[in-house]
């Protein structure tokens, strides 16, 4: 079966570089996984490089890949954050914020050479990085009755998924963690057994 509920991302920081006529761009890449992280790591780097002239920088979350920011700092409009994104989508990258920080070296460079030194330091920093395939899950609540207690580890054991939660007593209680793709298929088998109650909890 040819799966498609995963998307990419990195796994750690990185960095990258990038100078054009005495302006040095420095990219940092970071993954992230909700707006708060991001504007955590945002004001912690413009704290870190408080004398650079332009702290610009865009982002994406999610697996659909359509939540998405960018911010050109003060540079000419879309000289910044749009090749920033743009290398973050070339990649096809999730769950990542890239911020360049950029130190002015006393030449104006033109709009096509200051977004070729984005995309460029960018790139850097992504190729620099060390990228991972998640997958999207789901988390599935069971309530069931101690006698369908074999009915249900079988399908536990057919699709490998690992319990995350358990409660065992007459009236039991655990819960799972299903890909999204899967997800239907392990409902459908889990509601034909007797005495049992399975509920999404948490769809991605």
């Amino acid at each position: 079966m040819e799966y498609t509920d995963t998307f990419k991302t990195i796994k750690a920081p990185s960095e990258g570089q990038y100078k054009e006529k005495g302006s040095k761009f420095l990219a940092f890449a970071f993954p992230v996984s909700n707006e708060h992280q991001i504007k955590e790591i945002t004001t912690r780097i413009k704290k870190e490089h408080h004398s650079a002239r332009h702290h610009c920088f865009a982002w994406r979350l999610g697996a659909d890949i359509y939540t998405f920011r960018l911010n050109d700092d003060g540079e000419p409009s879309g000289t910044a954050g749009r090749p920033i994104l743009g290398q973050i989508q070339q990649q096809e990258l999730t769950d990542i914020l890239v911020i360049v920080v950029r130190y002015f070296g006393g030449i104006l460079l033109g709009t096509s050479r200051l977004t070729n030194a984005y995309k460029h330091a960018t790139a850097e920093a992504i190729k620099n990085a060390t990228t991972e395939v998640k997958i999207i899950e789901n988390l599935i609540e069971i309530n069931f009755d101690y006698l369908a207690m074999n009915d249900l580890m079988l399908i536990l054991k057919e699709f490998d998924i690992e319990i995350t939660e358990s409660h065992f007593d007459l009236a039991c209680r655990i819960k799972i963690m299903v890909r999204k793709e899967l997800t239907a298929i392990i409902l459908e088998k889990l509601n034909k057994i007797g005495k049992l109650d399975a509920l999404i909890i948490l769809d991605n």
